[in-house]
């Protein structure tokens, strides 16, 4: 997909090639796969500009994640390695090992702008987030946040944007439109197990379950785009659901019993 919407991008700009791009990775983390999306999309860009017979352009990367991310060891440690492999790049594409003109730039922040806990989720007891008891109150509180951190999110990635610009946006989300569906509850109910038997042991305070929750919400398809429509600042041209691999839950998933293998592999995860 992010090959697909590179190649109409250029497609769009026949006349003026672009001496510089800059591309962004918001949520960019500390690890192994940091850089991978980033690396994905220089290549592309280096198979299409090589196909083209035009000069490299010159490229910006922001790296973007919350302030405790670990920008030092992603710029003293990973960086340089990624750097590496990027002149063996250059040196099978075009014969000479030569390095790319690639400006680096750590942009600790949010890329929600502020987030805000929804109000109603007090009522949410015994619960960590949406779960098969969690009130009407509860759905609708984290439904409406995630209109409101979406929107924002579209609204401030629509004025970063050059005119032309596409943004390719991987999501968690569901397949259904029920947001206490069990294809989401099955990713918390073994925490919320956890939490409720060290309730009963005493080793936590049940006031302090009661008050803790994850206001996440998983959207459908079709919320995403509605939220897109409803905001304006971007068009639709692909919408597509892919599955994530959970085979540590077993078919049958029963939140009150749960394998030993079962626990010990989402633990890992």
């Amino acid at each position: 997909m992010r090959e697909a919407a590179i190649t109409a991008f250029f497609s769009t700009i026949a006349t003026t090639i672009p001496t510089s791009l800059a591309i962004a990775d918001l949520g960019c983390s500390c690890g192994p796969n940091t850089l991978f999306a980033v690396s994905e999309i220089i290549s592309i860009v280096m198979d299409l500009y090589n196909a083209k017979k035009h000069e490299l352009p010159e490229f910006q990367l922001f790296l973007n994640d919350l302030p405790e991310n670990d920008f030092n060891t992603l710029f003293s440690y990973f960086l340089p390695r990624f750097q590496e492999k990027l002149s063996e790049q250059m040196k099978s594409k075009y014969g000479v090992r030569a390095a790319l003109a690639c400006f680096f730039n750590g942009v600790p922040g949010s890329f929600y702008g502020r987030l805000f806990v929804p109000r109603g989720l007090e009522e949410n007891k015994g619960n960590i987030s949406m779960a098969r008891l969690s009130p009407p109150s509860v759905l609708r509180a984290c439904y409406e946040q995630f209109q409101r951190d979406f929107s924002t999110f579209l609204e401030y990635r629509g004025q970063e944007l050059v005119v032309g610009g596409c943004m390719v946006l991987t999501l968690l989300g569901q397949r259904n439109d029920d947001p206490s569906s069990e294809e989401y509850r099955q990713f918390w109910e073994l925490l919320i197990i956890d939490l409720n038997e060290m309730v009963t042991e005493g080793l936590i305070e049940e006031e302090k379950l009661d008050s803790f929750n994850v206001p996440y919400y998983p959207p459908s398809p079709k919320e995403v785009h509605r939220e897109v429509e409803k905001q304006g600042s971007f068009s639709i041209d692909c919408l597509e659901v892919f599955e994530v691999n959970r085979d540590v839950f077993e078919k049958d998933f029963d939140p009150n019993v749960v394998s030993e293998e079962a626990s010990d592999k989402m633990v890992n995860a």
